[in-house]
Formats: structure tokens, C-alpha cells, sequence
């Protein structure tokens, strides 16, 4: 699927020039015919805007979602030495094995939510040994985890290019076999330090205001990981373009799902956002692309001090508030049966002109 005639960064130029706005025309339509249903008007709520957002990302007034995925990348951190975390870095392959036995708590909830999972390793320390009958965890490895952006560059700005490039194979994979909507979710120890200056350098905040318990880390630990994302923020100071950023900071999983965005947007199919990491990948495709955010929809709020502020500046509002903050893709997947029941509201249910009544007259 990959052209070898094209180096990564070509294929990222050209997913970003075929990247088209939401049509305004087909979600006016759609918010139109929801205000015609037998309902009082504007009843459904954030079951509305959905249908209409769904249906201005597939530029279409029949929008559909009959066949929704999940991408989970996964990659270590060299921050993650640093103490960051409340696990060591050994459990982002031990959570491999649970993603492809389908115990892991995504391959439970994506069941659930009738998704296909798709798992890719983009630079784990140590790979998961598979057992028959698990699913496949995909080979996209550009590297075996990050360097510490505490001490240097995570990675090369090449190296970030190529990550970024596997994500848009991997959508481009998923759409060819029928995905209409694309959930996305991580796994990497370390990941919510590296989220936190991404976004802090990203969006020009204050770390304080973005840092979080990530996995569950509280008191000295967690003081420890703010003086840590300062420290990061020090070293790469001055650094502005999204490329830098990115390559400074990591991670690899991050870059990845960034193009995973990137190719949904470029073929007009919804992006379904989980929690604060997720968020920051999207910050990164947004940063590249500021049109991929007409294609971005936010799964959840995560109770992570940093990703209100990322949704603030997306300008997205979130499906779900249920104080969830394990990652994988748990909030996406869990916000794929609403993103279909509002879809399936406007396409099937019934309006008043279908029982001879004057429609009601939106007001302001």
C-alpha cells in the first residue's frame, strides 16, 4: 500500500493537500431535516450537532457509520526513565499481549461497540510474544522507544516523518477495507509526560496547568513530573514548528496517530478522539494541517488537567464526561454506538411533513 517512489514527507504533503473543509452545505442540510423530526425542537442535543458534524465530514446528507474501527499505536518513551510513571516500561508489551487476546479492557469495549481493533507497534522496548489465536499487532516500528527529551531529541525529525507516514498507511488501510469512522488509541509508558509538552509547547501554555496523575501518579511524584515537563520545555526552547516540536518531544505513537488523522481527513471520514494523549496527537495534525480539524470529533473528557485545555483550542466538544482516564482508545470506542444512534436518528427517524404537519420554525 506504501508508494517506495515517495519518501514520507512527500506522503504527508500530499495527504495534507488533499485535505478539504467540512461541507458546510450538507451539514446545514442535516441540521435542518433533525429540526423537521417528531421531536421538540433541538431535543436530542449533542445527538444534533453529531449528525450534522458526520454528515459535513462525508460531505453528505445520508451520512453513515456502518462499520467503525479502532487503531491502537503503541510506542515507549525514554522519559519514561525518569520516574514519570507510576508502572515500568515493560508493561506497554505486556499490554500489547492483552490488546491481541482481546482481554485488554479496548478489546472488550470495541467488541462491544460492534469496532474492528487494529494494533500497531511503532517502537516498543519490548515486543509482545504472541500466542495462536491472538490478533495481529502490526510491525511499524521506526525505532525501539523514544530517546528522553529531558536529555536531547526524542527522535529525528525523519524518524517523525516516517511515524507520521506509518498512521496515514494505517488509515488508508482501514478505509480501503470499509471503515466509515476511525476511533483512535495508545498505549506507551510515559505517554502523558510527553502529551504534556507537546501540548504545552503546541498551544504556548503553562505545564502546570496541563500535567496530570497519568497512570496514577500523586504527591512528590507528581511535583516531580511537572519539574520534569519544565525541564523538557527548557531544553527545547524556541522550538515552534510542528516538525520540531514533534521530533524533540515524541513520541512515536503519538506522530503515528497524528497521521492516522491526517489520512482520515484527507478521505472524508469522521476521527474519533479518546483522551488526553489522542488529543495531542490531533494538536500535532491540526498544527500540520488546520483543516483536519473539521474531520475530528472528541470521544470523551478525561479527568487529565491538559486535555480540557486541547479540546478548548480544537474547539471540539466532548461526547461523553464519564471521569475515564485509562487510554486505548476506552473513550472512543465507548463514544461509537452514540456517534451511530445519532447518524441512525437522522436518517430513520420520522418527520412531521411525513405526518402532514407544519414543521416547527428554529429560533435563534
Amino acid at each position: 500500500m506504501t508508494d517506495p517512489t515517495r519518501t514520507p514527507r512527500q506522503v504527508v504533503d500530499a495527504t495534507i493537500g488533499d485535505i478539504r473543509p467540512l461541507d458546510a452545505d450538507a451539514s446545514a442540510a442535516a441540521a435542518g431535516a433533525m429540526d423537521g423530526k417528531v421531536k421538540p425542537l433541538r431535543s436530542l442535543g449533542v445527538l444534533e450537532h453529531l449528525a450534522a458534524r458526520v454528515a459535513g465530514i462525508q460531505a453528505t446528507t445520508a451520512p453513515h457509520v456502518d462499520a467503525p474501527a479502532l487503531v491502537v499505536c503503541a510506542a515507549d518513551h525514554g522519559v519514561a526513565a525518569d520516574g514519570v510513571s507510576a508502572y515500568p516500561q515493560e508493561v506497554t508489551g505486556l499490554m500489547l499481549q492483552g490488546f491481541a487476546s482481546g482481554t485488554a479492557a479496548v478489546g472488550v469495549l470495541a467488541r462491544q461497540a460492534g469496532a474492528r481493533l487494529v494494533v500497531a507497534d511503532l517502537g516498543v522496548l519490548s515486543p509482545p510474544s504472541l500466542r495462536p489465536g491472538d490478533n495481529e499487532v502490526l510491525d511499524r516500528r521506526v525505532r525501539a522507544g523514544t530517546a528522553s527529551s529531558a536529555a536531547g531529541p526524542a527522535m529525528t525529525v525523519a524518524e517523525a516523518e516516517q511515524a507520521v507516514a506509518h498512521g496515514i498507511e494505517l488509515a488508508a488501510r482501514l478505509i480501503e477495507d470499509g471503515a466509515d469512522l476511525v476511533g483512535l488509541g495508545e498505549m506507551g509508558i510515559g505517554s502523558t509526560t510527553t502529551a504534556s509538552a507537546l501540548t504545552a509547547a503546541l498551544l504556548d501554555r503553562d505545564p502546570a496547568r496541563l500535567v496530570g496523575p497519568g497512570t496514577g501518579v500523586t504527591g512528590d511524584a507528581l511535583a516531580r513530573k511537572v519539574r520534569r515537563v519544565d525541564a523538557i520545555l527548557a531544553r527545547h526552547r524556541g522550538a515552534t514548528d510542528p516538525w520540531d516540536v514533534l521530533a524533540r518531544m515524541g513520541g512515536l505513537e503519538v506522530a503515528a496517530l497524528a497521521g492516522v488523522v491526517l489520512g482520515c481527513a484527507s478521505r472524508r471520514v469522521p476521527v474519533l478522539l479518546d483522551g488526553f494523549i489522542t488529543t495531542a496527537a490531533a494538536l500535532v495534525a491540526w498544527r500540520l494541517a488546520p483543516l483536519s480539524v473539521d474531520a475530528m470529533i472528541a470521544g470523551h473528557l478525561s479527568p487529565e488537567p491538559g486535555h480540557v485545555v486541547q479540546l478548548e483550542a480544537l474547539g471540539l466538544e466532548p461526547v461523553l464526561t464519564l471521569r475515564m482516564r485509562l487510554g486505548e482508545g476506552s473513550g472512543a470506542a465507548l463514544a461509537i454506538p452514540v456517534v451511530r444512534s445519532a447518524v441512525a436518528v437522522l436518517i430513520q427517524m420520522g418527520s412531521f411533513a411525513d405526518l402532514g404537519l407544519v414543521e416547527q420554525t428554529p429560533t435563534a
